[in-house]
């Protein structure tokens, strides 16, 4: 019976593919205008489909589409931002003391890796863990940062590192 089920979600997936992939993909085109980042962008939303148990029973398929590809754009944006910041320090940085293209491919990596693994945490959490582990920041320093309180901080630091610890044990 679930195998049943399964199958009919995918063939349910298979035909929103092919009905609105195209749409999609001009959907993302106008607000990205990169042909190489629309096919990552639309491949992404349509792994966000194949997971998601809604796929089967749309009544609505481009709004959920649209909702879908808005979250990949903002992940999308805000991995963007955070490399250019990256790169902006680095271009700051003395020439002696500039990585190498080894240690940049590195970093960028590991930046990508540290995105995938708090996607899905709220801001706030997300705020409170990289002030903590990126910049050093005391629990009470962040509370002043942030203007909420030190078991907040706490609390968000926990949130945080059980997310990466599921993470980690169960990686999909």
């Amino acid at each position: 019976m679930a195998l049943g089920r399964e199958y009919e979600s995918r063939q349910a997936v298979g035909l929103l593919y092919g009905e609105h992939h195209g749409w999609l993909q001009g959907w993302l085109h106008r607000r990205l205008g990169c042909r190489a980042d629309v096919a990552d962008l639309s491949h992404d939303v349509f792994e966000r489909v194949l997971v998601s148990p809604h796929a089967a029973q749309l009544a609505e398929p481009r709004a959920f589409l649209t909702t879908l590809a808005k979250r990949v754009l903002f992940t999308f944006w805000r991995r963007r931002d955070l490399e250019n910041a990256y790169l902006d320090a680095l271009a700051r940085l003395p020439e002696a003391a500039s990585p190498s293209a080894e240690d940049l491919a590195l970093a960028q990596e590991a930046i990508a890796e540290l995105d995938r693994m708090l996607d899905g945490l709220p801001a706030a959490v997300k705020r409170v863990f990289l002030l903590n582990r990126l910049d050093g920041l005391t629990h009470v320093q962040i509370a002043r940062e942030t203007g909420v309180s030190v078991a907040t901080v706490e609390r968000y630091m926990k949130q945080a590192l059980l997310h990466c610890w599921c993470l980690r044990r169960d990686p999909e």
